[in-house]
């Protein structure tokens, strides 16, 4: 892929791949490329508010990027690309304040696995990124920072609890950036802003420095960009053990060059309901009109039915396990504290009753029936495609949604991510469509436990034939 910089295609809409290509063969310098993302920030951030705190390095360490690249040094694959960090997740010496005045102030002495393995790769951090109370809500807001606003219509959400991450690289400013995941956190928003984003295997990213770690067994950190090739690119760099979090165990190499996937007979699935929830026809037309394009292309394409989906509704299973560990973590963090540092979604959390250790050790059971169900299915198919969100991106502050005729709850936005949460299986969130109002409509792809490589594939023949992969926010 040709990266060309043009007053139609600025740097700052270029994606992570083609500007390090772009400094290494110095197309453009590092200190161009920062230069061009700051600006965007202080043009947009305003208006958008995804963006919470600027790196104070930012420019120096662009121009010792371009002193390498002058001196010939041994160059990362992300030499000089700036890249952004959802504010739950440790930065060195940079404030990361979780969303909430109880932490207002805080700068960490040492940066998360996730991080240091990206400045590891000569990408360069940019700057932190806004996000809902303790990373724990659909939609990013707090008292701290306020509300983060989609850059297709800033009446409406980009999502939570990576909101404001899935709007700086939306907007263009940053191409590449970190996020987290409990049950929707780094697809719902990608979905909502028309971006990419990776929730890997549970494990495969370690999540040592990003805070709550309660429920880590459900907990993902990852990669949000504008190409499926800046995924393959990230999740290169992200993946494999740090011998600090247990979870991450996995030593299987990620071949980025997708490897035999591109080689075998893929067979895909795809499933809208039941299982998920209500989901709206114009996001069903889109995850039908994905498989029918797969199909076009060779491969083997079926509507399916997982029974385990329809026996235990994740979401349901997912309310009744993770409040019992998130409550007593939201308990310590608010103690001693006033009313007025405490956001509407903590109290909530806090004023919910406890699970009871029957229905406790029924939801365990549950996770354990859906994981059956799915290694069923992979014997039998590669992929499986879906929904990442029952509709496009909502308005803000709705808390109660009527769906193909159905109303429900905003939890149940989640009704088609959660259960790769419970799971630990890898997706991609990418747009596939767009809504009668010119909203993004995302599909998710879902692959099998450790089979990344086979997903990545599969999203970059789709977006081979997506009209819809690049296209920008009005300006």
């Amino acid at each position: 892929m040709e990266t060309e910089i043009s007053s139609t295609n600025p740097i700052y809409y270029q994606d992570a791949s083609g500007l390090a290509n772009m400094i290494r063969t110095r197309q453009v310098s590092a200190v161009e490329v920062m230069k061009a993302h700051l600006d965007r920030i202080d043009a947009l951030n305003p208006s958008v508010n995804a963006v919470v705190t600027i790196a104070a390095n930012a420019l120096e360490d662009a121009q010792a990027a371009d002193a390498a690249v002058s001196r010939g040094d041994e160059l990362g694959p992300l030499h000089g690309v700036p890249f952004t960090v959802k504010d739950s997740i440790d930065t060195v010496n940079v404030l990361t304040q979780r969303g909430s005045p109880i932490f207002k102030g805080r700068i960490p002495s040492e940066d998360a696995t996730s991080v240091a393995r990206m400045k590891q790769a000569g990408g360069i951090m940019l700057a932190k990124t806004n996000l809902p109370e303790f990373s724990y809500w659909i939609e990013s807001d707090n008292l701290l920072s306020g509300r983060s606003n989609n850059p297709w219509d800033l009446t409406r959400t980009p999502g939570g609890s990576s909101g404001g991450e899935s709007a700086a690289i939306a907007s263009g400013m940053s191409p590449l950036g970190l996020g987290t995941d409990l049950a929707i956190s780094v697809r719902g928003p990608a979905a909502q802003t028309g971006i990419v984003s990776l929730k890997a295997t549970h494990g495969r990213v370690p999540m040592t420095g990003i805070w709550p770690r309660e429920p880590r067994r459900f907990w993902h950190v990852g990669p949000m960009a504008r190409s499926i090739r800046d995924l393959q690119l990230a999740f290169s760099v992200l993946s494999g053990p740090d011998g600090l979090d247990a979870f991450a165990t996995s030593t299987v190499q990620f071949d980025a060059g997708i490897g035999s996937a591109q080689n075998r007979h893929l067979r895909i699935g795809w499933l809208v309901e039941p299982g998920f929830g209500p989901v709206d026809p114009q996001v069903a037309a889109t995850v039908e009109a994905a498989a029918k394009a797969l199909k076009e292309l060779g491969l083997v394409v079926e509507p399916v039915r997982i029974q385990a989906l329809e026996r235990d509704f994740a979401l349901d299973v997912f309310n009744r396990l993770h409040v019992m560990e998130m409550k007593e973590a939201f308990r310590q963090a608010t103690a001693d504290r006033g009313d007025d540092e405490i956001y509407k979604m903590a109290k909530t959390m806090l004023s919910l009753p406890d699970t009871s250790m029957k229905d406790f050790i029924d939801a365990e059971q549950a996770v354990e029936r859906l994981r059956d169900g799915f290694a069923g299915y992979f014997q039998k198919y590669d992929v499986l495609l879906t929904p990442v969100l029952p509709i496009p991106a909502h308005k803000h502050g709705v808390e109660q949604f009527t769906i193909n005729g159905q109303t429900v709850d905003a939890t149940y936005l989640q009704g088609a991510t959660v259960p790769l949460n419970l799971t630990g299986l890898p997706g991609i969130a990418m747009r596939f469509g767009t809504s009668a109002e010119g909203l993004p409509i995302a599909i998710q792809i879902v692959g099998s436990w450790q089979a990344e490589s086979t997903i990545l594939h599969m999203a970059t023949l789709l977006e081979s034939v997506s009209s819809v992969h690049d296209l920008h926010p009005i300006e």
